[in-house]
């Protein structure tokens, strides 16, 4: 199956199919120097399979979560790309999760201003949201994604065949994001949610959920205006994972919670019995102020005000701007 996205500044495809991992060299052009990159949580088997198809391949792994995210692994990404003697005409191929993907992404767009970029997603969070539509970064000072660049790949390659290798607290992240898209765009892809088991119908959430992204991102592909409803539930997630630091919640965890506070009161109780049914997190214990200290920090805040996307029903999504005060006292409804 092939989803197109058309952007002006450059179109690509993301091939949806089982097996695409084993057949990823007949599908984007690895008849060149590649970087392929992975990290230590990733099966060694699957960046091996994409290596064996390039003409010259170098495989770096990098330890598994955010950790990862930084400029220091950046740096070392660019530095095997110049002591491999890495030119404008190769490429890097990231294969992992979102990490991977915002890191390896990141490194190909700073490279020489630039070089070619495939995604091959192994996780439900990369392959569901993630992988599309270009957003690269690196995290610093303790902020999320604070620094990067919006760079779209060459092609994405999505084989839900590696996801039989994620254990249940993974598949169980990545959906937090797929029922953030069914939330905003998608009212029979959040009722497949309810009513049938998501593990049996992972290639129709895997394909809704792109497409819905894909169609948002072809829009607006600098997030100006309508792809910011795609922060629906980030303000507040991205806070909660700043707090919890690295080894705490994970980020589709934190998104599961972060949607929670801006549902209306009618549609909470079943985004709840949602993430309840997918065994994400319903419940945050810390300190709202605590949010508000690393919300303030974030992208999306301007000046004293920060846009927040509130949703009072399904695909009935409002962008409203909060001061910091509302955001803190919507925080504490919740989090009480």
């Amino acid at each position: 199956m092939i989803i197109p996205v058309r952007l002006p500044a450059g179109s690509y495809d993301i091939t949806l199919s089982r097996g695409a991992l084993s057949r990823a060299g007949e599908i984007i052009n690895l008849d060149r120097k590649v970087l392929v990159v992975t990290d230590s949580g990733v099966p060694k088997e699957y960046a091996e399979a994409v290596a064996k198809q390039c003409k010259n391949a170098v495989i770096i792994t990098v330890p598994e979560g955010e950790g990862s995210k930084s400029l220091e692994t950046f740096g070392e990404l660019c530095r095997a790309l110049l002591e491999n003697g890495f030119t404008r005409s190769d490429c890097v191929v990231a294969v992992g999760g979102g990490v991977v993907g915002d890191l390896a992404g990141f490194a190909a767009a700073s490279y020489m201003r630039g070089i070619d970029f495939y995604n091959i997603p192994t996780t439900v969070l990369s392959q569901v949201d993630s992988s599309v539509g270009g957003k690269t970064a690196v995290n610093f000072g303790g902020i999320k994604n604070i620094i990067g660049a919006f760079y779209q790949p060459k092609a994405v390659v999505i084989d839900p065949d590696v996801l039989k290798t994620l254990t249940p607290r993974h598949f169980s992240n990545g959906l937090a994001e797929a029922v953030k898209m069914s939330l905003t765009f998608d009212k029979e892809l959040f009722e497949l949610f309810e009513h049938e088991d998501a593990a049996e119908n992972i290639e129709t959430i895997i394909e809704r959920s792109v497409r819905s992204k894909a169609a948002v991102v072809e829009k607006d592909e600098h997030e100006a205006g309508l792809r910011r409803v795609l922060n629906f539930g980030h303000t507040v997630g991205h806070a909660v994972e700043s707090v919890e630091g690295l080894g705490g919640l994970y980020h589709g965890e934190c998104v599961a919670i972060g949607m929670l506070p801006m549902c209306g009161e009618g549609l909470r109780p079943r985004v709840e019995a949602v993430l309840k049914k997918l065994n994400l997190p319903t419940k945050w214990r810390g300190d709202p102020k605590e949010l508000l200290f690393a919300a303030a920090h974030d992208k999306k805040f301007s000046g004293e005000f920060v846009t927040v996307v509130t949703l009072p029903e399904i695909e009935n999504y409002r962008f409203e701007k909060w001061t910091g005060e509302e955001l803190l006292a919507r925080m504490e409804a919740f989090f009480k």
